[in-house]
């Protein structure tokens, strides 16, 4: 591990000042960078500690009803919070698979959205709940809709000296559920072969009114999945309609193949994981779905 400076940021503005200078990368959870500066990946001249700036470090109700996530926010308590078990199932599902234990101790859902890798567990539920991505830099504030944070596989679209703040979740529709899935080859410790997060809305009579499919390892970004979308709403909660939307979804992807499955191996899980990923968003609305 080479040489580097490190400094503790106490606000934000100090986070963004910091983050302007030349090799400098943010530390909150340091589950990857840490790793990365060990094996040669990353050398990075300035390390600045971000994990206590109150932005960053909490969750807090917004006022119309919403909930604001810290980036720094590690994935345990995430699991823990119970405003994200009742009202984000999803996301509660996808914290709990990243790495162990242990790691979900450190783990930062900002690190999890900034690495921009395709199989990050927790953007896909993020996506599918229409999460808000706020970014500070020298040039102020703006918010832009998660799934637009993503160039490629290890690429954000943050500017220079722009930082994540937060992730900020609009409340859930009251009839609502969602649920996240993946495939891994190791019940825990490994990487999705294929990940599948969504969301329905239905209204009295179980029609879904609402829907939102996301994809995981099957292009170079996190996707969302508008022709299994498509095929949701306005269409009844049932087996077929689910089942339909599992084969729509395989057209929204573009897998490889590598080391972890064929292109066609992930095709295949594509319709699976969808499929059961509705059924799971089905059970939590007490529906009796019909095949």
């Amino acid at each position: 591990m080479n040489p580097y400076n490190y400094q503790k940021a106490a606000t934000l503005a100090d986070a963004v000042a910091a983050r302007g200078q030349p090799g400098t990368f943010l530390l909150a959870g340091g589950t990857d960078l840490i790793a990365q500066m060990k094996s040669g990946h990353r050398a990075p001249v300035n390390v600045v500690d971000v994990k206590s700036i109150p932005e960053l470090a909490s969750v807090q109700a917004t006022g119309d009803g919403g909930l604001e996530i810290g980036a720094a926010v590690c994935a345990s308590k995430l699991a823990q919070n119970d405003t994200i078990r009742q009202q984000h199932a999803g996301l509660h599902d996808s914290v709990q698979l990243i790495g162990s234990l242990q790691i979900q101790n450190r783990a930062s859902i900002g690190g999890n959205v900034c690495n921009a890798a395709p199989s990050a567990d927790a953007v896909p539920a993020l996506i599918v709940d229409a999460a808000q991505a706020r970014i500070a830099g020298p040039k102020g504030e703006r918010t832009i809709a998660l799934e637009d944070l993503f160039a490629g596989p290890g690429r954000t679209t943050l500017s220079e000296g722009e930082l994540l703040v937060s992730i900020v979740l609009p409340k859930p529709d009251e009839r609502s559920a969602s649920a996240y899935l993946r495939f891994t080859p190791r019940r825990e410790m490994d990487i999705a072969v294929v990940g599948a997060a969504a969301r329905i809305s239905v209204d009295g009579n179980n029609n879904i009114t609402g829907a939102r499919v996301s994809l995981a390892s099957v292009a170079p970004t996190p996707i969302r999945a508008p022709a299994a979308e498509a095929a949701l709403v306005g269409a009844p909660a049932s087996g077929a309609t689910f089942a339909a939307a599992a084969i729509a979804a395989q057209t929204d992807a573009t897998p490889i193949s590598d080391i972890r499955g064929s292109a066609e191996y992930r095709r295949e899980l594509i319709a699976v994981l969808v499929r059961r990923a509705l059924e799971q968003c089905a059970v939590r609305l007490n529906l009796e779905i019909s095949q």
